[in-house]
């Protein structure tokens, strides 16, 4: 937990804004807000607190840099609201994905969750 808490004070130091941010090279350089995935965070069990504060990084690095198309749904909260979910690998092995939630009348877009994927055969 304090590893991903110290990166997360980075990205906040880095944004002149009070709310952090990073940019996504797949979203043309927008910006994804962060605070979003704490609240998230907040309402797990603490067991799933940790597995997915581990990945914090992986995420970070993921929204930042990849440039491969998402899987996209629409939410179920209205039509408004895009959910995409973006997959990754740890340098160990592990499959991770991360979700990111696009509200398309306004253009916000939110880091929500990171969460680890077990391979299907």
């Amino acid at each position: 937990m304090r590893t991903a808490r110290q990166q997360h004070h980075q990205i906040q130091k880095r944004t002149p804004r009070r709310q952090p941010y990073i940019k996504s090279t797949y979203f043309s350089k927008d910006k994804v807000f962060v605070n979003q995935y704490w609240i998230h965070l907040a309402q797990k069990r603490p067991g799933d607190q940790v597995r997915r504060t581990r990945l914090f990084g992986c995420a970070i690095d993921l929204i930042q840099n990849t440039r491969y198309v998402p899987q996209s749904t629409i939410s179920s909260a209205g039509s408004k609201l895009l959910l995409h979910r973006f997959y990754g690998q740890k340098a160990t092995g592990s499959l991770f994905c991360v979700q990111i939630r696009h509200n398309t009348k306004t253009g916000r877009k939110d880091f929500m969750s990171v969460f680890p994927v077990t391979a299907k055969d």
